[in-house]
């Protein structure tokens, strides 16, 4: 059963040259507008019960936008938006849902709980539970202007979900608390949804998307790009995040080969559906997967030493680099990651390299995984994180290969993977 349908829809800001005329042309009067800016154009998609839906997409993409429209707190410029009659919406649109900061947590509460429809009786019959869930201790009885961005939270999602809504949307609020109390909130949300409640997650948390979501939405330049799995769509999210890369590099250098180039293609285990991306000035050109001895074998036993290493050619000048790897599941959700910072405890130096120059990188684990396929992804970004220095991406080569590990026993439980690194200059 649908609770929510879009058609076409659209939102344009007009400026005009006065106020009288912005008058005349909203009752009716041909009156031209100086400027127009589309924050959405075109967006179309359905929701239904029990549906949870991620929509991603950078900052400035039209989301809040969006979900503004859903709510019905702004009107659409253009196309219809159809909302199941009674449809009981909860929203966290801003943190804190506009608390006032002279107000007692629990004083907010009941007034948001009040705004949003529900009887005074039952909120105060509510509110202990509301309390319990938020637990921020006696500060639920101090002023707002005290808490903390993540107490604010705890007491916003505790009101908004004190009662169960039809539809919920979360627009980055659970970002700001700590892993218990997100754990707690996504628990709440599945228990919610399996009585019929939809969910809108908006967030810059791909992993988010991928565990509680069952499709995804990418925005882009006020458009829907993308209405597919959320693995897939979150691949396609960093595809906007940075320069997506050509799938070879043949075209780009005559100085290799096709053959050369057709080699990591023919290693075993390549996805051509990888996702390649990254700012340029250096090129991935080649991987190997070797487990206790042998090279790109079938299948992995778990806990097996496995190293993981590749190849990079890098075409200028960096005062510092960082080569990286990523082990997802099939369905995208991250399993693993390092890079020659983190594996080396920071203790590596900054590897500095000049145009021209390749460079083979390797890191080394016992895979203590369960049984199942695996997604593999190499990096190598610049930027030196001993610094403070932000990582930039120069190639990304994002689950360009699949591994199979079988265990004849389930492991329950986290592994330490504990991945160990080297690198060393290598003929290009």
């Amino acid at each position: 059963m649908n609770l929510l349908t879009l058609q076409q829809i659209g939102k344009v800001y007009r400026t005009y040259g006065s106020e009288w005329r912005r008058l005349a042309r909203l009752m009716g009067l041909p009156f031209t507008p100086v400027e127009e800016h589309w924050v959405l154009q075109d967006i179309h998609f359905t929701l239904g019960a029990g549906e949870a839906l991620g929509i991603v997409g950078r900052n400035g993409a039209g989301k809040s936008t969006l979900l503004k429209l859903i709510t019905g707190t702004i009107p659409p410029s253009q196309g219809q938006l159809w909302r199941r009659d009674g449809l009981r919406i909860a929203a966290i649109l801003e943190l804190g849902l506009g608390f006032v900061p002279e107000f007692t947590g629990r004083r907010n509460a009941l007034h948001t709980a009040e705004l949003m429809g529900h009887d005074r009786r039952a909120i105060e019959a509510a509110m202990p539970e509301i309390e319990a869930f938020a637990d921020i201790g006696d500060y639920f009885d101090q002023p707002v202007r005290t808490y903390s961005t993540g107490m604010q939270a705890r007491v916003a999602f505790a009101t908004v979900t004190a009662f169960r809504p039809d539809l919920l949307i979360v627009d980055e609020a659970l970002s700001v608390g700590d892993a218990f109390f997100q754990a707690k909130c996504f628990e709440r949300i599945a228990r919610y949804r399996e009585q019929g409640m939809a969910l809108i997650l908006v967030t810059h948390a791909m992993n988010d998307v991928i565990v509680h979501c069952d499709r995804a939405l990418l925005l882009h330049q006020g458009r829907l790009l993308a209405d597919g799995p959320p693995v897939d769509i979150t691949n396609r999210y960093f595809d906007t995040l940075f320069t997506r890369r050509p799938a070879t590099v043949a075209d780009q250098d005559d100085t290799f080969t096709q053959g050369q180039q057709a080699l990591f293609h023919t290693r075993p285990g390549y996805r051509k559906e990888e996702h390649r991306w990254g700012e340029g000035g250096a090129e991935i050109l080649d991987v190997q997967i070797r487990a206790d001895g042998h090279l790109f074998p079938a299948e992995i036993p778990s806990g097996a030493q496995v190293e993981f290493a590749f190849k990079v050619r890098f075409d200028q000048d960096y005062p510092a680099v960082v080569p990286g790897l990523l082990i997802k599941t099939l369905d995208g959700v991250f399993v693993y990651g390092t890079n020659a910072h983190d594996a080396t405890a920071g203790q590596a130096p900054p590897l500095s390299v000049r145009q021209g120059q390749c460079y083979h990188f390797a890191f080394a684990l016992a895979l203590t995984l369960n049984a199942g396929d695996y997604l593999i992804s190499f990096g190598i970004s610049s930027g030196d994180p001993v610094r403070g220095e932000n990582l930039v991406p120069l190639d990304r080569r994002y689950d360009a290969l699949i591994l199979h590990v079988h265990r004849p026993v389930p492991f329950w439980g986290i592994a330490d993977l504990g991945a160990r690194y080297q690198q060393h200059p290598v003929d290009s």
